[in-house]
């Protein structure tokens, strides 16, 4: 919904690995002045669509809209951003279908390093619904000691540099720097921030931290495309719940 340039950016690169993998995509391209009815029908008539396998509304959507009844309205089999009350549950108890696709991305990044989880020091600096909470409950589901930081944490510094593994998601451009990171540590960057029009830097800054971490995702080309990746996994997977596969 609307002319927000980033989520113009995010969408083509969804429909593009779509293409490339060979699932069917639909845009629905709303203008700024859909109302919040207008937009729930929509998902009503794709949550009875057979066909369509997992539905996601590009975030964020216009003032007017409450994003809340939005993600509701959407069927929790369908809901392959994993943003739904149900679903945000289940990765609570560990029992889930689907997981939000950049905290999924960063876990996929970890297993494929060989990084064990199990009795490291986990922080992991934001809490939002989408990144920061989810992303801590994974990695107390895969045996981690998990630290939740965020704005009001004193002394941030001490906890990060305790940090065997380190997830910054807190949206602020090169928020960690070198100093606050433990010799070694796995630095993962979930931050992407626009500071100039063609310039993106993440949430860590990454010249200073690369000298002192074991390992560290790069922005752009780290997490990003791992976000995507899980979308496609997620997709995948209601397909066979819904069996519309």
């Amino acid at each position: 919904m609307g002319e927000d340039p980033a989520s113009k950016v995010y969408v083509a690169n969804k429909k593009k690995a779509c293409e490339y993998i060979g699932i069917n995509s639909f845009e629905y391209k709303l203008p700024e002045e859909t109302t919040e009815e207008e937009v729930i029908e929509l998902i009503n008539k794709l949550n009875n669509d057979n066909t369509v396998s997992g539905i996601l509304c590009q975030l964020p959507v216009p003032k007017h809209i409450n994003e809340e009844a939005i993600i509701n309205a959407i069927d929790p089999k369908k809901d392959v951003d994993a943003f739904h009350p149900i679903n945000v549950g289940k990765i609570m108890t560990g029992n889930y279908d689907f997981v939000p696709c950049t905290p999924a991305g960063v876990m996929e990044l970890i297993k494929e390093s060989g990084i064990d989880v199990t009795g490291k020091e986990c922080v992991v600096v934001g809490r939002s619904n989408i990144v920061g909470k989810p992303m801590s409950m994974l990695l107390l589901h895969q045996n981690g000691t998990v630290t939740v930081c965020h704005s009001k944490t004193k002394d941030l510094k001490a906890k990060t540099k305790s940090a065997d593994i380190l997830v910054a998601a807190v949206g602020i451009p090169n928020f960690i720097t070198g100093d606050m990171i433990k010799e070694g540590a796995v630095v993962i960057d979930v931050g992407i921030n626009r500071i100039a029009p063609k310039t993106l830097v993440g949430d860590v800054e990454f010249d200073t931290a690369k000298e002192v971490a074991g390992a560290i995702t790069p922005v752009p080309g780290g997490v990003g495309p791992m976000t995507i990746a899980m979308l496609m996994k997620n997709t995948l997977k209601a397909a066979e719940v819904n069996k519309t596969v």
